[in-house]
């Protein structure tokens, strides 16, 4: 028969110190490293910033109600029957700030005054 010994209670022996090599710290000191480069690139070098001027922009458009039941494809046939409704819809939801077609009954649209008829 086999005998197991536990060690005395107090006198456990401490773990092991981690101790990083050379190569550790410095992979260690990359994954720290990498968060904020790639922040310092999105928000101070990589995007472009506002610049002020004197010039002043003006965007003409008129406006649309949507009825019940319409679509952001009707009001975009029904401006402009001639042009590709795709595009007209891309224009309607740059200039009103929109990220989906979804519309709703009573919603205002502003509509790019090159598809304005005189």
């Amino acid at each position: 028969m086999s005998t197991i010994t536990y060690p005395a209670a107090g006198h456990m022996t401490p773990a092991p110190r981690l101790r990083l090599t050379a190569r550790g710290r410095i992979v260690v000191g990359a994954l720290i490293a990498a968060p904020v480069v790639v922040f310092a690139l999105l928000v101070g070098l990589g995007a472009p910033g506002a610049q002020a001027t004197a010039e002043t922009g003006t965007v003409t458009f008129t406006t649309v109600s949507i009825a019940p039941g319409q679509t952001l494809w009707d009001v975009a046939v029904r401006v402009a029957p001639d042009a590709d409704p795709r595009e007209v819809i891309a224009d309607i939801l740059a200039l009103n700030n929109l990220s989906s077609g979804d519309v709703q009954p009573g919603q205002k649209l502003a509509i790019p005054a090159e598809y304005v008829r005189p």
